[in-house]
């Protein structure tokens, strides 16, 4: 079975002088997506498709240059857009981020509304997988906010912050490439920290969350 990874990029270089979408990885961060690198979940994939933010970049380049890959970027995976409020302390931050998924209709500060970003999300995840024959995995790199909203689309479920990855960065959940109905993709595991061993086996719509 194909399997497609959505990871999200690990712990960033905070500097609230420089735009978000132009935060690089922290040393932590190199460190683990370079010890992820060589676990054996990752040696099926065989294209990484990366947001155009310099963090997600980052991620992806390290994985493939492991691999021998190339970094195949798409700029509507970028994360939602909160430029117009820019960095936020933590604590207003998660606030507004609370916010952002509980009125997903909405622009909650002038962020992009996140029914918005979701039908983005899907419809960029979607159109990389045309074409795929199955004969080998795709790693999509991106970030924790459109993350979780392609989890909902593809668990089914209502946009809720409730499927959100752990703090920090740095987690995975996979979905097969191809759908073996009609309906969406199924969601195989939910978020994980990518540097463990993935253990990939479809996971209950009511245990979304491995």
């Amino acid at each position: 079975m194909a399997t497609a990874f959505y990871l999200t990029h690990p712990q960033v270089a905070i500097d609230p002088v420089v735009p978000v979408p132009e935060w690089g990885l922290s040393d932590r961060g190199r460190e683990r997506v370079r010890d992820t690198a060589g676990l054996a979940w990752t040696r099926r994939i065989g294209r990484i498709v990366s947001s155009t933010e310099r963090k997600a970049v980052e991620t992806a380049t390290i994985l493939a240059e492991h691999l021998g890959l190339a970094v195949e970027v798409r700029e509507a995976m970028h994360e939602n857009d909160r430029s117009a409020t820019g960095f936020l302390p933590p604590p207003e931050f998660e606030a507004t981020a609370n916010l952002f998924f509980a009125h997903p209709d909405e622009s909650i500060r002038g962020w992009e509304r996140a029914r918005d970003a979701q039908r983005r999300i899907v419809t960029a995840v979607e159109g990389a997988l045309k074409g795929e024959d199955g004969s080998r995995d795709v790693c999509f790199v991106g970030h924790g906010g459109v993350g979780t909203l392609l989890y909902c689309h593809l668990a089914g479920e209502a946009i809720t912050r409730r499927f959100d990855q752990a703090p920090g960065g740095g987690n995975l959940f996979a979905f097969p490439i191809f759908a073996f109905d009609s309906g969406p993709r199924k969601v195989l595991h939910g978020w994980r920290p990518f540097d463990q061993p993935q253990r990939i086996r479809p996971c209950r719509r009511t245990l979304a969350i491995a």
